[in-house]
């Protein structure tokens, strides 16, 4: 059997009378925007060699680990991480306390000396920036969703943890299209003075926050219950030049209420969209997915073997994240 690949592209909560936490209208998004977080701690993503010798650590450190505290200070940016560390050494040592798997883990790191300057011997990174679509912001609570899928440090292929972060605008400036065996993606031009609203939540359903902007004059669409999406027929609604929204025509092809983030298989049938993009690229998730007239998801994977072809996520499990 030919094996599939997939790649990334981003509870119900009652209330008093069995009322939603989230309104049953919200603005529908597609807009692109750029994307940063500053995470929460220091995050080691590699190691190198220094005159030849490999970092020692009690324990060890590993990747994907956060480095939280040096010491007894706490740090979350490298220049916190430098700073402490050539206040804290004592004899090219080093006390630090890792974050690793919600757990604290306290380390001893021994430097390396080279051309009279102490090394670390780790690679790490305190902030992630990339691209992705907008899916919604409910009008009442002004709770915004994007991506669907969580966002991940490619080395670590860790989930970033958020101590801050915004949503800012972005202007597409080209594709390179995908095709099977090879995904595409968005290109774009950020512009971080123009921020959208802040982030708080990077979870496996989406990116979360607060929308702090004029809101846009996007059209409220009726959120659709999982029961009232069917095969056939859709359209997604997605960024491909500048900065125009247009809805594209897609074929619904199997739903999944039993998967946490795979839930509608679809197929690209719009033959602009192939045109431009081959199929589906990475920076098109959160696209809304609509069909007759309600939101009903975002599209979150493409399926690498076939990139006509790819996965979303409902459309409430996404607002029962972002309400919780």
């Amino acid at each position: 059997m030919k094996k599939i690949r997939i790649m990334f592209i981003t509870l119900l909560l009652l209330m008093p009378n069995l009322v939603l936490a989230y309104s049953n209208k919200i603005l529908v998004g597609g807009q692109n925007i750029g994307i940063n977080i500053q995470s929460d701690g220091v995050l080691v993503v590699g190691f190198y060699k220094v005159n030849g010798k490999s970092i020692k650590s009690n324990p060890s450190i590993e990747v994907g680990d956060y480095i939280i505290k040096i010491g007894d200070t706490e740090i979350s940016t490298i220049n916190e991480l430098t700073n402490s560390i050539e206040k804290n050494m004592i004899e090219g040592k080093v006390e630090l306390t890792l974050l690793r798997n919600k757990k604290e883990i306290k380390s001893t790191l021994s430097l390396v000396e080279e051309n009279k300057i102490f090394k670390t011997g780790l690679y790490v990174k305190d902030s992630i920036t990339g691209i992705g679509t907008l899916t919604y912001i409910d009008p009442e609570s002004k709770i915004f969703g994007a991506l669907g899928h969580e966002i991940i440090e490619s080395n670590s292929n860790k989930r970033i943890e958020v101590k801050t972060g915004t949503i800012f605008n972005s202007i597409i400036t080209g594709i390179n299209k995908s095709s099977d065996g090879s995904p595409g993606e968005k290109k774009a031009n950020f512009k971080p003075s123009e921020v959208y609203g802040t982030i708080s939540k990077n979870t496996q359903y989406g990116l979360f926050g607060t929308y702090s902007a004029n809101l846009p004059a996007s059209k409220e669409f009726e959120v659709a219950n999982k029961d009232e999406i069917t095969v056939g027929n859709a359209k997604i609604l997605t960024v491909l030049n500048k900065d125009e929204i247009k809805e594209y025509n897609i074929n619904i092809t199997k739903i999944n209420e039993y998967n946490k983030i795979k839930n509608i298989s679809f197929e690209i049938t719009d033959e602009e969209l192939l045109s431009k993009t081959g199929g589906v690229v990475q920076g098109m998730s959160g696209s809304p997915i609509i069909q007759n007239n309600k939101i009903i998801g975002a599209v979150t994977h493409v399926i690498v073997d076939n990139v006509k072809t790819g996965y979303g996520i409902f459309i409430t499990t996404m607002l029962e994240e972002g309400e919780n």
